[in-house]
């Protein structure tokens, strides 16, 4: 199983990326998704989630600029990321989860950098 970001860079404030993240090894239907940030110093927060491709959350510091969806025939995700701020610096890791059979599944991205300045 194996879950590799692309994406990341340098953008101005108010810029946009898109983030892509492409599963292989499994099927993301079975899997609640999400992306993830960790800025220097802070810990690793999530930011986003799908759930069986279509159900899907943001947290309220995102919410009207970000966006994330899925396409299934490219096992892949997306983090739309619109009006992007420099408190939106952080790398970003794509997180696949699901519980089977009183077991935990996790796998999680490389990880890719985003660096927004002001």
């Amino acid at each position: 199983v194996q879950l590799v970001e692309s994406g990341g860079g340098l953008v101005q404030a108010g810029g946009s990326l898109r983030l892509s993240c492409e599963g292989s090894g499994f099927s993301y239907d079975d899997y609640h998704i999400g992306w993830f940030r960790q800025a220097p110093g802070k810990e690793r927060e999530g930011v986003a989630t799908m759930t069986n491709g279509r159900s899907t959350t943001l947290i309220d510091a995102v919410k009207g600029r970000f966006a994330i969806s899925g396409d299934n025939a490219r096992n892949s995700i997306y983090l739309q990321m619109n009006n992007l701020k420099p408190d939106d610096t952080a790398v970003y890791y794509c997180h696949a989860y699901k519980r089977a059979w009183g077991k935990d599944y996790n796998y999680w991205g490389q990880g890719t950098q985003v660096t927004v300045s002001s």
